[in-house]
């Protein structure tokens, strides 16, 4: 006598988001970036100075971590995956357009919010924070190595880089709010995995 097993698919209520790298890549990044921020606020607020005392080893903390901030995404670029979600983040189509425009109506409404892997919002703030970290990197340099450009330079260098840096700061505030707002976004980051109603809900034009 034969007995056969009815097979029962259960359905799939997670699908992966990030992997291993994409993961590590964005903590490492974070941290290097929440260095940078918190030596740069014990560096030019005077009351944060006072506490620490010893500046020249913020200062030495604060440009290890700004030269080491583009080492994480250059080496996710070894990796076929992250390349691919560099691709995405890159890509700009008719429907991001869309999302933009609903964003600065603050239409709220998911049917005028079409948007695939990464929404356009994702897509803007990543570009300008990859701009805003070179352009730090740049003048950080002209900065550090005085003798190698004239006082002009340098005077023009400490300026955009003491007020991009505010910038930034600023930013980086209302990212992270944004993201404490979106548990399954902190989710997708933190295990890589999101639950399959949001894919659906908040990126009905990704296919996993």
């Amino acid at each position: 006598m034969t007995l056969r097993a009815e097979a029962h698919t259960a359905p799939v209520t997670e699908i992966r988001r990030f992997g291993p790298v994409q993961k590590w890549v964005h903590r490492t990044t974070a941290a290097l970036m929440g260095v940078c921020v918190v030596t740069a606020a014990f560096l030019y607020v005077p009351e944060l100075a006072e506490l620490v005392g010893r500046r020249e080893l913020v200062v030495r903390v604060h440009e290890c971590a700004g030269l080491a901030l583009p080492v994480p995404v250059l080496v996710g670029l070894v990796f076929r995956h992250f390349r691919a979600d560099l691709g995405h983040l890159n890509r700009f189509g008719p429907h991001d357009k869309i999302w933009l425009r609903a964003a600065l109506r603050r239409d709220k409404r998911q049917s005028q919010r079409p948007a695939a892997k990464f929404n356009a919002g994702q897509k803007v703030y990543a570009a300008w924070i990859a701009g805003a970290s070179l352009v730090m990197l740049g003048t950080g340099l002209i900065m550090w190595f005085t003798h190698l450009t004239p006082l002009m330079w340098r005077t023009s260098a400490t300026f955009v880089h003491d007020w991009l840096a505010l910038t930034i700061g600023i930013v980086l505030a209302g990212h992270i709010g944004m993201a404490i707002g979106d548990p399954q976004a902190r989710q997708g980051l933190r295990t890589g995995k999101v639950s399959r109603e949001w894919a659906e809900r908040e990126h009905p034009l990704w296919r996993p």
